[in-house]
């Protein structure tokens, strides 16, 4: 039997910027529960959260951790997430199964980039939030001004649930502002009595009754209050703000206990809902025991000895007995030997899960990230969950001769844990290219890639993927014509070529007449031109949008063959492509950079300077968002430049747009590049 009941489920997502404490608070709220038995620490490598070796190595979250307590009967699941934006798919998957956030922030740093970015995103999704104020005893910490700072940014919804008492080296702990004691002990920072009206104010708005019970005089039940209280946060009208040292282990017990009688349960906070697939209309799922079983992936972990690790979160229903689920996303059923709770790096067998759990099956090969399992008699499909687009590259290449298909495979497993990471085969410059977050992504996708899979690879950026074509209208001819005893070879082809608009691709047209070269050398013509534009002249990259007419030639009864027509082609079109102005494309990119308003001149001077073209601009609240034109290869390093001009602020998305031409002095730089690469490589040979 599990000891617990869905009311007494809470499920709680750590978010914040990077070095708020959200790993040490989660550390000391596990020891103060009694579910270690020693406090882990992130600096000294022995954080149950912080299990990976990168993280360990970095000293700072790089995935999400599960682990879990119980307090006041209250069985609590903690998520701990990275602080880092380039690994913000785990912050998105943990608040699409979490009903209440904590928003950490360092009483030293205060209010940071990711401290808005996580609580807009919890927002968003209907968590209920918390504001936690790690840190209290940090040097020069100004208690009054961070929580304006907070009211200013974030609402009135924000009032402290406790008063420090003290700060710095003084910071003694907090008083909890629902139970003053009878006497304030001394250097407590604030009014008392002030914040608690203010607190008390904000709960009961939540409730008519009770706001008509308060503003009368009369006394409110502390049961109602709390039902009112909790209500509050899971309808986002208040978030509670608390404070506390990690590293003295004051006011833990005070985020416990709110976290225990204030945040949601499964059955008061976000309502889920689904697509049922037998009606096609969106539902409510309950979270009900009773009703038929649901529950959607939010994380998946590729182990090379244990395999693949894959995390649910139980929506509604039961699970217990025959473990077999219908996987609604591919249609597949699904039978699981056991099903695991989660502690950091371990997994412990349970026999039964209940709506509010999250749990883990191993060595289930069809279960994905965004993946509804489901009853096959009641198939519902739960929305997916989206996930920014990955915009920093890298070219890969393995160190060892050989290893070609098997980074493909390995590289292709870490997509399936990450969906922010990306790979791709790039036709056109035949490289593996590794697409992320950030750089600090891709170096840890590179590091994994060893550690996990034994494979070392050589990191670039990735060469632009240009294309070759004309300009101008051009003709030529050219006669191949060896002997060398026995049958010569012989052909001789006159041509024509011309530009084609953009994409429009190749055109061979045949205006043969007379008989001048025999039907059946035609297509050998065609071949020895289509290899010349696949191999391409001026880079080695493709040619394009260029239409070919063969108009006359000559042939030999004896000496003609296909392979001679075949040379001829190939040579007439090369010098023809010489006397037709050749030109460089590249490709041209639609950009939207997304920042605060005060950094919208220099982004937009940058952007020019790039040989960007402005295309328009849109408000978005207090952010702004540029939309431009722009060549791939002037912003290949953008990512550092963006971060670099905005502190972190700004965010950029891009795709493909179309091909143009290059400036003819960049386009003699790329050849004259292209060249002194080739004459390199040959000396190496």
């Amino acid at each position: 039997m599990i000891p617990y009941d869905t009311k007494d489920i809470r499920t709680i997502v750590f978010l914040g910027h990077s070095a708020s404490g959200k790993t040490s608070l989660l550390e000391s709220m596990l020891f103060k529960a009694g579910a270690t038995k020693r406090l882990g620490s992130v600096e000294e490598g022995t954080s149950v959260a912080d299990y990976d070796v990168d993280a360990r190595e970095k000293k700072h979250t790089i995935d999400s951790s599960i682990v879990h307590c119980n307090w006041k009967g209250r069985e609590i699941t903690l998520i701990d997430t990275p602080g880092y934006a380039d690994f913000v798919r785990d912050a998105i998957t943990a608040i699409a199964v979490a009903e209440t956030a904590l928003i950490m922030m360092s009483a030293t740093d205060g209010i940071q980039v990711n401290t808005r970015k996580t609580w807009d995103m919890a927002g968003k999704k209907g968590l209920g939030r918390f504001i936690v104020v790690t840190k209290m005893d940090g040097e020069n910490v100004d208690y009054p001004a961070l929580l304006n700072d907070i009211k200013n940014s974030f609402g009135s919804l924000c009032v402290p649930l406790v008063m420090p008492v003290g700060t710095g080296h003084d910071f003694r702990g907090v008083v909890n502002l629902l139970a003053l004691p009878g006497a304030l002990p001394d250097g407590v920072i604030g009014d008392a009595q002030s914040a608690r009206n203010i607190l008390i104010e904000a709960v009961v708005a939540a409730d008519d009754a009770l706001m008509g019970r308060y503003l009368e005089g009369k006394e409110i039940d502390p049961a109602a209050l709390q039902a009112c209280f909790v209500k509050a946060v899971a309808d986002g009208q208040v978030a509670p703000v608390l404070c506390c040292s990690n590293k003295m282990g004051l006011g833990i017990d005070a985020v416990l206990d709110a976290i225990a009688d204030f945040s949601p349960s499964p059955l008061e906070g976000v309502k889920r809902t689904a697509t049922d697939l037998q009606q096609n209309l969106e539902v409510v799922v309950d979270a009900s025991k009773d009703a038929p079983f649901s529950g959607y992936v939010f994380k998946s972990v590729i182990d090379p000895f244990v395999g693949k690790l894959s995390y649910f979160r139980v929506v509604s229903g039961t699970l217990d007995g025959e473990l077999s689920f219908y996987n609604a996303t591919n249609g597949k059923t699904n039978k699981a030997g056991h099903i695991y709770r989660v502690f950091g790096k371990e997994q412990q067998p349970v026999s039964k899960a209940i709506p509010g759990d999250i749990i883990a099956v191993s060595k289930v090969e069809d279960i994905h990230i965004s993946d509804t399992l489901c009853n096959l008699k009641h198939p519902l499909k739960f929305p997916e969950i989206a996930f920014p687009t990955p915009m920093s590259s890298l070219a890969v290449v393995p160190k060892s001769k050989g290893a070609e298909k098997k980074i493909s495979e390995c590289l292709h497993k870490l997509t399936e844990e990450d969906k922010t990471f990306r790979v791709s085969h790039d036709a056109l410059t035949h490289e593996v290219v590794i697409t992320g977050m950030s750089n600090l992504h891709l170096q840890m996708i590179v590091s994994r890639l060893k550690r996990r899979f034994g494979i070392e690879v050589e990191a670039h950026t990735p060469k632009i993927p240009y294309k070759e074509s004309i300009t101008a209208h051009a003709q030529a001819q050219y006669k191949h014509k060896k002997q060398s005893g026995g049958h010569g070879q012989y052909g001789e082809v006159h041509i024509k070529i011309e530009p084609l608009p953009r994409g429009a691709g190749f055109e061979f047209v045949d205006e043969v007449v007379g008989g001048a070269i025999p039907r059946q050398y035609i297509p050998a013509v065609e071949k020895g031109i289509r290899e010349t534009l696949e191999k391409g002249i001026l880079i080695g990259h493709p040619i394009v949008d260029v239409r070919v007419r063969l108009f006359h030639g000559s042939y030999h009864d004896v000496d003609s063959s296909e392979a001679a027509f075949k040379i001829a082609a190939a040579h007439a079109f090369q010098e023809a492509f010489h006397h037709a102005k050749p030109a460089l494309l590249e490709p041209v990119m639609n950009m939207e950079v997304t920042i605060p308003a005060k950094f919208l001149g220099e982004i937009t001077g940058n952007l020019s300077s790039h040989r960007g073209h402005i295309k328009g601009m849109d408000v978005l609240g207090d952010l702004q968002m540029v939309r431009a034109s722009i060549p791939m290869s002037s912003i290949a390093n953008y990512e550092t430049e963006l971060k670099s001009m905005t502190g972190g602020q700004g965010s950029f998305t891009m795709e493909f747009s179309h091909y143009e031409a290059a400036p003819a002095h960049l386009m003699q730089s790329i050849i004259a590049q292209s060249q002194a690469a080739h004459a390199a490589h040959g000396k190496k040979e």
